[in-house]
C-alpha cells in the first residue's frame, strides 16, 4: 500500500510540474495537488491545517507586506524613477562597458525594488532605448537589463529571506548575511558573462538606431536616495555600525521610507496611502498566496509518503542534495518562467531537515532560492524577459541564448559557495 501512494503521489508531482510549465496559475495548481494527495492518503485535514498555519506566519507577513507596500509608495511617488535617470546618467559616461555597467546598475536597483517585472518595466523603459541608441544590439540592451534582475536576493523583504529565516529561527539579516558571497558573486558573473557573449558576437559597437530615447528627466537627489533608506537603515543597525539603528524592524524601515518618500515628493497622502495598503494587498495575494499554497503541497507529499522517501533516498546519496536544491528549482523555473514554486516548495519540505545531510538550513533554504532565480533569469516565458524583449523589439528566445552561460555558471558557483565553503 506504500509503494502504491508513492507511486500515485509521484504521477501528482509530474502532473503539477506539467500544468505549471503549461503556466496554469501556479496557486491552484499547488492547493489542489496538494489537497489531493491529501484526500488520496485519507488525511484531507493535514492539508487544510498547512493552509491555516502558514496563512498566519506573522514573520512572514511582516516582512513581505511591508517591503511590497514600499515598493509600491515609491512607484506611486516616482522615486523610482529618479533613483533610474540618476544611475542612468552616470552609465552614459561609461560608454565602453556599457553592457556589464547596465546589468549591475539594474542588480542594485532590483535591491532596493523587489520585483523582477516590475524594475525590469521601469529601469528597461530607460536604459533599454539609451544602450541601443549607443549601438548596442537590441537583444544585448534587453539582456543588460534582464541581467540584473535577480538583485531582490539581497532584499530583507524578498519572500524567501523570511521564509529561510522562519524556518532556520534566525534574523532576515543573518539569511541575507550568509548568502550575500554568493549572490553578489552571481550577479557579478552574469554581467560578465553576457558582456563577454555580446563582445563575441559582436553585437556591443556599431548598431545604428532611430530610437526615441527617454526625455530629460530632472533628477532630484533627495528623491532618488529614498528608494534605498530602508536597506540602509537595516544594514547599519544589523551591523551595528550605528547601533541605535538596530531597534527597527523591516515594517519600521519600510514605513519611515514611505514616509520620506511623501515628504519629499509631495505627493498627496490619500494616494501614498492607497499605494501603501494597494502593495500590501497585492503581496499577499500574488507572494503569500504562493507560499500558502506550496505548504498545502507539502502537506500532500508528507502525508501521501514522498517526504520520508526523498529524505531516505538523499541519506543514502548526499551528494544529490545540493544538485537536487540547485538545479530542481533552476531546471523548473527555466521552463515556467517562476523559480518560486520550486524554491518553496524544496525548502518547505527538505530545507528543515539540512542537518541531516551535513548542511546547514541557511545555505541550502538560501541554495534553493537563488537557484530558482538564476534559472527564471535566463527563462524567454519570464514576465521580466518578455517585458525586457518588448521594449527591446525582439524575440524573448534571443535573450536566453545570451543569457544561458552566466547563469549557469552563477548557479554552479552558487552550489560550491554555498554546500562547500
Amino acid at each position: 500500500m506504500e509503494t502504491l501512494l508513492i507511486i500515485i503521489g509521484l504521477a501528482v508531482v509530474a502532473a503539477t510540474v506539467y500544468f505549471v510549465i503549461r503556466r496554469y496559475d501556479v496557486r491552484m495548481v499547488l492547493f489542489a495537488s496538494g489537497l489531493l494527495m491529501a484526500l488520496i492518503s485519507l488525511e484531507p485535514l493535514a492539508a487544510l491545517e498547512a493552509f491555516s498555519d502558514r496563512m498566519v506566519s506573522a514573520g512572514l507577513l511582516r516582512a513581505i507586506l511591508t517591503v511590497m507596500a514600499f515598493a509600491s509608495v515609491m512607484k506611486a511617488t516616482q522615486c523610482d524613477l529618479h533613483l533610474i535617470h540618476l544611475i542612468v546618467n552616470g552609465l552614459k559616461k561609461v560608454r565602453p562597458i556599457l553592457v556589464p555597467a547596465a546589468a549591475l546598475a539594474t542588480f542594485g536597483i532590483n535591491i532596493a525594488l523587489p520585483s523582477a517585472a516590475g524594475t525590469s518595466a521601469a529601469v528597461g523603459a530607460v536604459f533599454i532605448p539609451v544602450l541601443m541608441a549607443a549601438g548596442i544590439h537590441p537583444a544585448a540592451a534587453a539582456c543588460s537589463v534582464f541581467a540584473g534582475t535577480f538583485g531582490s536576493m539581497l532584499n530583507p523583504g524578498l519572500a524567501h529571506n523570511p521564509f529561510v529565516a522562519d524556518l532556520a529561527d534566525v534574523g532576515v539579516m543573518e539569511v541575507i548575511a550568509t548568502h550575500m558571497p554568493a549572490s553578489i558573486a552571481s550577479g557579478v558573473i552574469g554581467a560578465i558573462a553576457l558582456a563577454f557573449v555580446v563582445w563575441l558576437r559582436k553585437e556591443d559597437r556599431g548598431y545604428a538606431y532611430d530610437v526615441e530615447t527617454p526625455e530629460e528627466f530632472e533628477v532630484k537627489i533627495l528623491n532618488a536616495i529614498v528608494p534605498v533608506v530602508p536597506l540602509a537603515i537595516l544594514v547599519l543597525g544589523a551591523t551595528e555600525i550605528i547601533p541605535a539603528l538596530d531597534v527597527i524592524d523591516i515594517p519600521g524601515a519600510m514605513i519611515i521610507g514611505a514616509i520620506l518618500g511623501l515628504v519629499v515628493s509631495r505627493t498627496d497622502p490619500a494616494e501614498v496611502t492607497k499605494s501603501w495598503f494597494d502593495g500590501m494587498g497585492n503581496a499577499f495575494s500574488n507572494v503569500m498566496g504562493i507560499i500558502i499554497a506550496a505548504a498545502v503541497f507539502v502537506a500532500g507529499l508528507e502525508t501521501i509518503g514522498l517526504v520520508d522517501a526523498l529524505i531516505n533516498l538523499m541519506l543514502q546519496f548526499e551528494a544529490i542534495v545540493l544538485l537536487a536544491g540547485t538545479f530542481g528549482p533552476f531546471l523548473l523555473a527555466v521552463i515556467s518562467g517562476s523559480g518560486d514554486a520550486a524554491a518553496f516548495a524544496f525548502n518547505e519540505a527538505i530545507t528543515p531537515e539540512a542537518a541531516m545531510f551535513g548542511l546547514g538550513i541557511i545555505d541550502l533554504g538560501a541554495l534553493a532560492a537563488l537557484a530558482g532565480a538564476l534559472g527564471r533569469t535566463m527563462s524567454p516565458v519570464a514576465a521580466a524577459a518578455i517585458v525586457c524583449a518588448g521594449y527591446a523589439n525582439v524575440n524573448p528566445i534571443e535573450l536566453t541564448k545570451r543569457m544561458w552561460p552566466g547563469m549557469i555558471i552563477a548557479a554552479v558557483v552558487s552550489m560550491l559557495i554555498l554546500g562547500y565553503m
